[in-house]
Order: C-alpha cells, then structure tokens, then sequence
C-alpha cells in the first residue's frame, strides 16, 4: 500500500504517456492486434516510440533492436543500484522484477530505502511491488484504450506534447536538493546538444550524464560536511 501510495501522483502522466504510445502504434501502421502484443511484449514507452518510426520505415531488424537497446540502457543503471536489494531471490523472480521495473519506481524505491541499514527486507520488496503492479495495470490499461481510439484522433492533436507535460508535472516536484536539480539541467543540456545523434544516443549520454552529475554532487556534499539543502 505503501508503494502505492507513492506511486499515485505519478499515474496521471503514466495514463497520459500510455494512451499517446497506444495511438502512435497504429497511426505507424500496426495493426490492432499487433500494437496490442507490443504493448504487452515489450512495455517501455521510450523504446516503443523510438522503434516506431524505424518499423514504418522497413529499417532493419537489427537497427530497431539496437535503437531499442540504446534507449533503454538506463536500466543497466537501475539494476546496479537495485541489485542489493533483491541479490537474495531467485533468477525468474529477479529477471520478472526488472521486467516490470519502470524509471518511477526506482525514482521512489531508491530516496526511501538508499540508506536502509538492511537491504533486501519484505518491506523493501513489497514496497517495490506496490510500485511497479499499479503502473502496469495503469499502462495497460490506457495503451489499449489508445488503441481502440486511434481511429477516431486526428493526427493534428499534439497528443506527445500533452504527455511531456504530464511527465514534467511529476518531475519537477522531485527537484527538491541541488544534487537532483544539478542532475536535471547537466541531462537536461545533453540531451538537448544530443538531439542530433543517430540511435537515440543523445538520450542514453543525458542519462549517463546526469547520473554521474548527481553523484559527484552528493559525495561532494559529504566531503563537504553538509547535508543536501534545497536550492
């Protein structure tokens, strides 16, 4: 519940993003049928949208896959930070985990329970679980619905633009100590010199950046002796 709880504010944007992905499948050309497996098979808005131009196009399967992949390395990122936690359990159930993982969940899992003296409780793992069934059921749900009402969309509503606010509407608020802000605006100007770079790696280096830039914020705070203020 408590990871529900969490989770909540964030399943507005996570509607929003969903029902956009389900519209784009079909207004690229898939089928209904087809959409609907994609949807269900690879559950990751991101990808889904990077790949979507690139199957419209007849690229090649290899370059689908690869912009895919390039897109999605930050959860290479993600598993490194939550492995501690879930090192104990089996192989099946952790790959299932990191299936059902999403950029929210570890946004809120992690603050909670970085400093957590024990790693890896039932508290953690049920907390994880409240955050992660909730945004599936809530993508599910709302790219089937985008789905089923791409006919009837006009192309001319600008429905990417309205999901990018959702999701800014649930980042902002997170921006509450200078290391996360640093992290925001170093990843913020990456991505935005890297628009330009084949495959999406403009988006992969702003993760990566804004990561390291995060984390040489908050040693530097330590060896500083101060505790992250708000900006």
């Amino acid at each position: 519940m408590a990871g529900f709880m969490a989770l909540r504010p964030a399943l507005i944007a996570t509607f929003t993003w969903g029902l956009v992905t389900g519209v784009a499948m079909v207004k690229s050309g898939l089928t209904d049928t087809m959409a609907a497996a994609m949807t269900l098979l690879v559950y990751a808005g991101s990808a889904q949208l990077t790949s979507l131009p690139l199957i419209a196009a007849g690229a090649p399967l290899w370059l689908i896959f690869a912009a895919g992949c390039v897109v999605n390395v930050r959860f290479l990122i993600f598993g490194a930070a939550l492995h501690p936690y879930f090192r104990d359990l089996s192989w099946p159930k952790r790959l299932g985990l990191g299936f059902f993982t999403t950029d929210m969940a570890f946004v809120l899992f992690m603050p909670r329970y970085a400093d957590a003296p024990v790693r890896g409780t039932r508290e953690q793992h049920w907390f994880f679980l409240g955050a992660i069934v909730p945004g599936w059921l809530t993508w599910q749900a709302s790219s089937m619905l985008g789905i089923v009402l791409a006919g009837s969309v006009p192309t001319t509503w600008s429905l990417d633009f309205a999901a990018v606010l959702a999701l800014l509407a649930i980042t902002i608020p997170l921006a509450t100590t200078r290391p996360v802000v640093l992290s925001i605006v170093a990843a913020g100007v990456v991505a935005w010199l890297g628009q330009g770079l084949p495959l999406r790696l403009g988006l992969a280096a702003a993760v990566i950046t804004g990561v390291v830039a995060g984390v040489l914020a908050e040693r530097a705070l330590k060896r500083g002796g101060a505790r992250p203020t708000s900006p």
